[in-house]
C-alpha cells in the first residue's frame, strides 16, 4: 500500500469528521431531532382521533336500538366521520397550514356531532342505563382525555421547533436546508384545549343543542 493510498482515506475521515462537528455546531443535529419529535407527537394526535373516530359505529349502533327516530344527528355524525377520514393524513401536512386547518376543523366537527350523539341520551331513560353504553362514553371521555394531553404535547414541540428554526444561528442552517417553522394549532384551538374537557351530556347541553 502507497503513501498516498493511506493518505486519502485518513484525509476523507478527517473532512466527515469536519463536517459532522460543524453541522452540529450549528444547530443541523438538534433540528432534526425536534424535527422527528414533532411528527411522532402528531402521529400520538392522529391516533387518539382515530381512536375517537372508531368508537362512532358502536355508539351509534346503541343509541340506534333506543332511540331510531333521532336520524338527523345520525346523519350528522356520519357526515362528519366521513368528513374527517377523507383528510389524508401525511408529513406534509405539518408544513402545510390551510391542510393542518382543514384538518383540525373537520375534528372539532366530529366532536360537536358526537356531543348531539351523546346527549340524546338524555331524552332515553333506557338508553342511559344501558351497560354498553355507559362503557362507551367511558372510553369516549378517556379519548377525549387524550386526545387533550397528545394536542397539548404537539403544540410544545412545535413551538420548541419553530424556536429553533427562528434563532441565530440555526436560523442560517435552517434556511441552507430548507426547514421551515410548521402551522400549529390556531390560538382559538390552544384556549379550547387547555384544560381537559369533561364530557357531561346534561339537561342544559342536550337542551342548547
Amino acid at each position: 500500500m502507497t503513501r498516498k493510498s493511506i493518505i486519502k482515506p485518513m484525509l476523507l475521515s478527517a473532512v466527515l469528521a469536519t463536517s459532522t462537528v460543524g453541522l452540529s455546531g450549528c444547530g443541523y443535529n438538534n433540528l432534526q431531532s425536534q424535527d422527528e419529535q414533532v411528527t411522532a407527537a402528531w402521529s400520538e394526535v392522529v391516533n387518539q382521533y382515530q381512536r375517537r373516530s372508531d368508537l362512532v359505529p358502536n355508539l351509534v349502533k346503541v343509541v340506534q336500538q333506543y332511540a331510531d327516530q333521532e336520524q338527523e344527528v345520525f346523519t350528522q355524525v356520519a357526515e362528519a366521520r366521513s368528513r374527517a377520514g377523507s383528510i389524508n393524513i401525511t408529513p406534509e401536512v405539518l408544513n402545510d397550514p390551510q391542510a393542518m386547518e382543514r384538518y383540525a376543523e373537520a375534528q372539532a366537527q366530529m366532536g360537536g356531532a358526537l356531543s348531539r350523539l351523546m346527549a340524546v341520551s338524555e331524552r332515553y331513560p333506557e338508553l342511559k342505563s344501558d351497560a354498553l353504553f355507559q362503557d362507551l362514553q367511558a372510553q369516549l371521555e378517556g379519548t377525549e382525555n387524550r386526545i387533550t394531553v397528545a394536542r397539548n404535547r404537539y403544540i410544545q414541540e412545535v413551538q420548541g421547533y419553530n424556536t429553533t428554526v427562528r434563532q441565530f444561528p440555526t436560523n442560517i442552517t435552517a434556511k441552507v436546508f430548507g426547514m421551515d417553522t410548521k402551522p400549529n394549532f390556531t390560538v382559538a384551538n390552544e384556549e379550547e384545549i387547555s384544560t381537559a374537557p369533561t364530557v357531561d351530556f346534561g339537561d342544559d347541553e342536550a337542551t342548547a343543542q
